[in-house]
């Protein structure tokens, strides 16, 4: 069993928050303490944790005192003040918003791949953009047994990317659509109910969206290769949870489809769902819940010559892998001083 001190959660109401105390209860980590923190409108919840009741606290300025780590899954604004408050209490910060994740000294880190990154962290350490995340899971094996040189991806990012809110939204707008009810927009920016759209993060003069520039910066920084070509489209979907991705590689050598299977059936967190004969290939509902990102469709591009192409589709959860996972296996790795994917 890995033993932590004091854990404080940040955004402890929030869905990432909730799903990060499930996971310490599931995955055989021992808090010494475990402190709750959110905005004064949700101080006071009792919130049942390990058959304990804990109440939610106030987050404050003087939240980190005696605190070892910190898990932030409250938004960037908060992450920007509350963060290096911590850090001077002396609290390790593990921080799900984009604050600090192209910071030089700050390492961005997805334990299957850079763990190593951790070496000489100055107090915080930020986890990676959701799509990123999933996206690298299934690239960097391949990667590591052939240089990827260009990557292409488009996203179908589930409701749960914009938090508990737009998850409702997307119940509640569902059932007025049935209904024949109007339906107005309120969390989203568009009708997300039987429709699709851009993500509507602001635009850039290159013409990419911040979720788009998210996963071709953040991946080049986790890959150690800042000219990278990646170029990314990434769009909402009316799915409740676990985000989905066409992927489409460029290798530096000629890489086959089976060969590619065979690396990826044994790389951590990673699910093969290849089957051609029964047509089953990844799906968001079956990733859901699910520690593990689920990739198929695993097939040559004919685009491409020499064979240096392939195609895949993924699916990971947002919540989970996206962001509460990963934040804890960060965790995990701070306390045991190496990468562990499971405990038994």
């Amino acid at each position: 069993m890995v033993k932590i001190g004091y854990l404080a959660v940040v955004g402890a109401t929030g869905a990432v928050g909730k799903e990060v105390y499930a996971l310490l209860e599931q995955r055989s980590l021992s808090v010494e303490k475990l402190i709750l923190l959110a905005s004064a409108r949700s101080a006071g919840q009792t919130i049942k944790v390990n058959d304990h009741d804990l109440i939610v606290e106030e987050l404050t300025d003087e939240s980190f005192q005696g605190v070892d780590y910190a898990i932030f899954s409250a938004g960037g604004g908060v992450s920007k003040k509350f963060a290096p408050i911590a850090k001077a209490a002396g609290c390790v910060v593990i921080d799900n918003s984009s604050a600090f994740r192209m910071a030089d000294d700050v390492p961005l880190v997805v334990p299957e791949i850079n763990p190593g990154d951790l070496d000489g962290h100055q107090g915080i350490i930020a986890n990676p953009n959701c799509s990123t995340i999933i996206m690298n899971m299934v690239v960097w094996p391949l990667h590591q047994q052939n240089p990827v040189k260009r990557i292409a991806v488009s996203t179908y990012q589930a409701a749960s990317g914009a938090g508990e809110a737009a998850m409702r939204e997307l119940t509640t707008q569902t059932a007025d659509v049935l209904a024949g009810w109007p339906v107005e927009p309120k969390v989203l920016s568009h009708l997300i109910a039987f429709n699709l759209f851009s993500h509507d993060t602001p635009i850039g003069e290159d013409g990419y969206n911040q979720e788009e520039r998210k996963m071709i910066e953040e991946t080049r920084k986790i890959f150690h290769v800042p000219d990278l070509p990646i170029t990314a489209t990434c769009v909402r979907v009316p799915i409740p949870r676990a985000h989905s991705e066409s992927i489409n590689l460029t290798f530096a050598n000629p890489m086959s489809a089976k060969e590619a299977r065979e690396i990826l059936s044994t790389a951590p967190g990673v699910r093969v769902i290849d089957d051609v004969v029964a047509n089953h290939f990844p799906m968001p509902i079956e990733a859901s819940g699910q520690d593990d990102c689920l990739v198929g469709r695993i097939r040559q591009d004919v685009s491409q010559p020499g064979g240096c192409g392939l195609e895949l589709f993924v699916c990971g959860d947002q919540i989970r892998k996206g962001a509460a996972l990963n934040a804890v296996q960060i965790l995990e790795c701070l306390i045991t001083g190496g990468y562990i994917s499971k405990y038994p």
